[in-house]
């Protein structure tokens, strides 16, 4: 089987690439390198330092391919708010021309990796029966995809699933990211002797999902002929934490022992976001296999063998007011 994966360099691409190669399926990707790294492909990938944004370049690269999975994103719910234009461009927009691209040459079968703020703020466990009402321009990004997909797909033949991870943290995750993740910052910044930052009050409840508890369940939406227009929550329902109780626990695994520091909460993040993953157990025989502490200790060995990192802003505030986080306002991260 012929499989492309955009966002191949970064982390959940990168991943995905490795499990096809391992199963013996021709690979290849594209990634602007804006949030991936080069160091993360392996030697069997066929990369085109392509933008999805670029309809032209992406027709030509994903010719000949079977199954298209879309990874790349910039996935910065939070910077959403304040940097609208570049996130949904890179979100909508780089859907819009991959989905395209994937209908002008006849691709089989399209996967679409999707997040949790699809459902905004609503009663938890998400369930995938609810109506997405997300809160942020990345959500409404997202979701706008989602519909885009099925649309186009459903009119030209192209088969398709949405998966919809939760928070997936390990190995090759970017972690001098000031923006988006919030374990491997954590993690960044102990090991550099300094304290967790942490917006609003830190009982912002989340789950958390190692990745190679994600992937297998990405391989069958893509490979079992049975499984198609699913749209399919991917994480653990049973391991719900704070952000203090994140943050507690990265300490206790690095040795640092100062507290956090407690900033203004960040507008717009949802206060609970856990999901129900009872359909992924019945049709992607999902199970929790990694536990939230051993997912800490292996994404803290691969942060302490490649060497803590200055954080980077990479990425640019388009809207600055009295709204706007300090912490990326006077890079405090």
């Amino acid at each position: 089987m012929k499989i492309f994966i955009t966002g191949i360099a970064g982390f959940l691409g990168s991943h995905l690439a490795n499990r096809m190669i391992n199963l013996n399926h021709e690979v290849s990707g594209n990634d602007n390198l804006i949030g991936g790294e080069k160091i993360n492909l392996n030697k069997k990938i066929n990369f085109f330092e392509t933008d999805c944004n670029d309809l032209e370049g992406m027709s030509k690269i994903i010719k000949g391919n079977d199954i298209v999975y879309h990874c790349a994103a910039t996935a910065h719910e939070g910077l959403s708010v304040f940097s609208p234009n570049i996130i949904t461009k890179n979100i909508f927009q780089a859907s819009v021309s991959t989905i395209t691209a994937s209908i002008q040459n006849n691709v089989k079968r399209f996967i679409y990796c999707s997040s949790m703020a699809r459902y905004g703020n609503q009663k938890t466990p998400f369930d995938e029966n609810m109506d997405p009402k997300p809160e942020d321009p990345y959500g409404i990004a997202k979701v706008a995809g989602e519909n885009i997909l099925k649309v186009l797909a459903d009119l030209n033949g192209m088969e398709w699933n949405i998966a919809v991870p939760h928070n997936i943290v390990g190995p090759n995750q970017k972690y001098d990211d000031p923006f988006r993740n919030v374990l491997s910052i954590f993690i960044n910044r102990n090991l550099q002797n300094k304290p967790a930052i942490i917006y609003g009050d830190g009982n912002q409840k989340r789950c958390f999902s190692y990745i190679d508890d994600v992937i297998y369940c990405l391989e069958k939406l893509a490979l079992d002929k049975k499984i198609n227009k699913e749209i399919i929550n991917i994480g653990p329902d049973e391991e719900e934490v704070t952000i203090n109780e994140i943050a507690e626990m990265v300490a206790n695994k690095t040795g640092f022992n100062g507290k956090p520091i407690y900033v203004s909460d960040r507008p717009k993040e949802v206060k609970f976001a856990t999901c129900n993953a009872n359909k992924s157990r019945k049709l992607l025989n999902y199970q929790t296999k990694t536990s939230l502490k051993e997912a800490i200790i292996k994404t803290s060995k691969f942060i302490k063998d490649n060497g803590v990192k200055e954080f980077k802003y990479y990425l640019p505030v388009e809207i600055i007011n009295k709204k706007t986080p300090e912490t990326w306002m006077k890079k405090l991260i």
